[in-house]
């Protein structure tokens, strides 16, 4: 298929070949990340701004590497060291960015939307970092990927996703990229934080922690957001880790060769044992390794696939 994005603002209107397309040029990524020198000239020119309104670790480092290994150059650009902390808008932020000519302006953001307002505005390509609780294409495409590698499909699947659904965006893209790709989604956490509305669909919706686990091949544990938490939705962390931690007794429902997931950063002994998140069977470190790949694979397509195509 020919790439015909502009941006990648989120998967709620990806179509599956979309995502296949994206997770095969990852793979064609990967294999120049494992080679001596791990750069190409496929972005040489080109600039790459990491826009991020909130703190980051894995994804701004992420995008930082994707772009590096692509030969961009690439600007780190942090609200608290800016105009941002004088009081200067985003819009008037990001204008002023634009008209530096970068290719592309990665934006994370606390407002929900903040990637669309701001791809009205700028003349560049926009890659949604995370905005709010609404969307994270990236980690939803690089999730699929990683199970994809394991697992070799993801339909037919059982895949549960445990901990604060109410206030992840990273759910928000699964459901679009996992849940199109055929799998059976199961969401749990206390009733506070898993909203009714979201058992549509054939997603299955439960408070029961081991009715998530049992028989899962794909068990994905979400951090508690008390960042984003205006109130108090349950009696006290030792209380949901008691109900809503995932340890070996537990992770013992699941089926024998599944699989352990989170997209960081984890809070250990919270929502998942320490014992756990450094098994086997935890593949979370792969999905930071394939995160590179994911962001190489839409840095590309957008500066060098879209824009040599237009």
């Amino acid at each position: 298929m020919e790439w015909r994005r502009k941006h990648v603002l989120g998967l709620a209107d990806f179509s599956t070949e979309e995502m296949e397309f994206v997770v095969d040029t990852a793979r064609s990524m990967e294999e120049v990340l494992t080679r001596d020198i791990k750069k190409v000239p496929a972005l040489r020119g080109k600039t790459v701004i990491n826009l991020f309104f909130e703190s980051s670790t894995r994804t701004r480092t992420s995008f930082e590497i994707a772009g590096k290994r692509l030969s961009a150059d690439v600007v780190n650009f942090s609200s608290a060291a800016s105009s941002v902390s004088k009081g200067e808008t985003l819009l008037d932020t990001a204008k002023n960015i634009d008209a530096m000519k970068p290719s592309i302006i990665v934006l994370r953001h606390p407002a929900s939307g903040a990637a669309h307002f701001l791809s009205r505005h700028v003349s560049c390509s926009v890659i949604n970092a995370g905005d709010g609780s609404n969307e994270h294409p990236t980690q939803g495409l690089l999730d699929l990927y990683a199970i994809l590698k394991v697992k070799k499909k993801v339909k037919g699947l059982k895949i549960s996703i445990i901990g604060d659904i109410l206030h992840s965006r990273v759910v928000r893209s699964n459901l679009h990229s996992l849940g199109r790709m055929g799998a059976n989604l199961y969401l749990c956490g206390p009733s506070t934080l898993v909203p009714k509305e979201m058992s549509r669909g054939g997603v299955t919706v439960t408070n029961d922690i081991r009715e998530a686990v049992r028989d899962a091949d794909v068990v994905m544990m979400l951090r508690i957001q008390l960042e984003r938490q205006k109130t108090a939705y349950f009696p006290s962390l030792r209380e949901y880790s008691r109900k809503y931690g995932l340890n070996t007794e537990v992770f013992s429902l699941a089926k024998k060769d599944a699989v352990i997931m989170h997209p960081g950063p984890i809070n250990r002994g919270v929502e998942l044992s320490d014992e756990l998140a450094d098994s086997s069977q935890s593949i979370i470190l792969n999905q930071v390794e394939t995160g590179v790949a994911i962001r190489m694979a839409l840095l590309y397509l957008l500066a060098g696939g879209y824009g040599a195509s237009h």
